[in-house]
């Protein structure tokens, strides 16, 4: 088809305009992000009046489950912002000065590295958890645990190789 065919070109605004049903589930991540932040304020609220009769590893456990949930709220805003960014339209940073340099410059491939990051440290916080957790630390579990954790990283750096390879090659096809 010719581009100057109507049906051809229709159906790339249809396609094109498309893309503007992602926004809700960004909004929906919104939502999951409220929710969030209602937990992170409730187990605060719970827990400051005990801290002074907790036992160390009791604080320790108290901050690594605040820190969980900081990296989850990470990865909602990343999701959400670089989402919104890469597949729906473009933010106008220049409006936003306080806004994080990395808007408007996280590509898909800078996304996913993000993405299996924060989950990564998310699993090593869950990691860390149970082995503070004596009760908690059943040697299948803990077995499955450490194999989801390599098997995170792994994929991590499978896929960072994958873009350094990727890179590279355009790199090697500009030059020729």
């Amino acid at each position: 088809m010719s581009k100057d065919n109507p049906v051809e070109r229709g159906l790339e605004a249809v396609l094109f305009a498309s893309r503007w049903l992602m926004a809700p589930f960004y909004l929906g991540l919104v939502v999951g992000l409220l929710a969030l932040l209602f937990v992170f304020l409730r187990q605060l609220v719970e827990l400051l009046p005990a801290l002074p009769g907790l036992h160390q590893s009791d604080v320790i456990l108290w901050l690594l489950s605040l820190i969980d949930m900081s990296l989850v709220g990470n990865l909602l805003l990343t999701v959400m912002l670089a989402g919104y960014e890469n597949f729906v339209s473009k933010m106008n940073v220049a409006e936003h000065p306080d806004w994080p340099g990395w808007i408007g410059a996280v590509d898909f491939s800078g996304m996913k590295l993000k993405l299996i990051a924060s989950i990564a440290a998310i699993s090593a916080i869950h990691l860390l958890e149970i082995f503070m957790t004596p009760a908690k630390l059943e040697v299948a579990t803990l077995g499955w645990l450490l194999a989801i954790q390599l098997t995170v990283v792994a994929s991590g750096v499978g896929l960072a190789v994958m873009d350094y390879i990727n890179e590279r090659a355009k790199a090697l096809g500009e030059r020729h």
